[in-house]
């Protein structure tokens, strides 16, 4: 079965920039947007969960998928973080969000109230019979408390629309042996920023990062690297960025991010409850981080 490759690189899971007052800021979203691809990124997922896509209303989070995918103009894929507890709004939303320019959908897990393995197999063929665009599975277990086991992955690589997984639960373990048993049926992107290149040594094709938002040319390059055979290189890079990107989860993303580019001065240092700013000592810590690889405050 020949399946879509979404991308292969890096997708920066893009933060929506707000207001002071809170609004979506699409003066400082579109010329981000443009600096993002200028970089060198090979794809953007808007309204994920370094979006904020869970607190964008539902004709927000639409609104910004198209607002981005018509100022790429084709440039590079436009994936839409959708999905949701609820099946119905996950399905309305994730076919909203094609009509709107969607190149592709990452759907993450419902969360709350978990279903079985088997339901998710039944979930997902859904999204993916409906949607319109190729899935990329979510599994991020430590937000939604649903760990998707390798053998329901083997079911799921069975679907033509689903394509591609963004593995977040951390286990590199179980990640091997889910690439070992869907045998290239999968494409795998980490989820975390800290296994890029662990990742990337198992059959992984790129990252979905928060990383790349400060740094979208360096986290392309880590990952071309490796994939070109220079793995000694990926390997110092993954090394030489592993403590700022500490410093970006030393508070539940996008806390960190959303505060390091505003530092950068690409947003407002604005989110949206139940999270607040980042203060104090964390705040420090990151901009300390981000001095020590040459990234330049304002």
């Amino acid at each position: 079965m020949t399946k879509t490759r979404v991308f292969t690189g890096v997708g920066t899971a893009l933060i929506t920039p707000f207001t002071e007052t809170g609004a979506v800021d699409y003066d400082r979203f579109g010329p981000l947007i443009d600096w993002q691809i200028e970089e060198g990124v090979d794809a953007l997922v808007i309204a994920g969960t370094s979006g904020e896509g869970s607190t964008l209303s539902d004709q927000e989070h639409k609104d910004v998928v198209e607002y981005a995918a018509k100022r790429v103009d084709g440039r590079v894929p436009v994936i839409a973080g959708t999905g949701s507890n609820d099946t119905a709004y996950g399905l309305q939303l994730t076919r909203g969000c094609v009509e709107r320019g969607a190149d592709a959908v990452l759907v993450v897990t419902p969360y709350y109230n978990k279903c079985t393995q088997d339901g998710l197999v039944k979930l997902y063929y859904e999204y993916a019979d409906t949607a319109g665009a190729p899935v990329i599975l979510y599994n991020v277990p430590s937000r939604t408390g649903v760990n998707i086991t390798p053998e329901t992955y083997v079911r799921l690589a069975e679907h033509e629309n689903i394509v591609a997984v963004k593995e977040a639960s951390g286990n590199i373990s179980q990640i091997t042996d889910l690439m070992a048993r869907t045998n290239g049926q999968l494409d795998l992107y980490s989820g975390n920023d800290d296994q890029i290149v662990p990742l990337l040594s198992v059959g992984g094709i790129g990252v979905i990062s928060v990383l790349s938002n400060l740094l979208p040319r360096q986290t392309h390059d880590m990952v071309m690297a490796y994939l070109n055979g220079d793995t000694q290189e990926a390997t110092r890079m993954q090394l030489y960025y592993n403590d700022l990107i500490r410093s970006l989860f030393c508070e539940v993303n996008p806390i960190p991010v959303k505060a390091a580019m505003s530092y950068m001065g690409f947003c407002e240092n604005a989110v949206r409850s139940p999270l607040y700013p980042m203060e104090g000592a964390n705040a420090e810590r990151l901009r300390e981080s981000m001095r020590n690889v040459g990234i330049e405050l304002r």
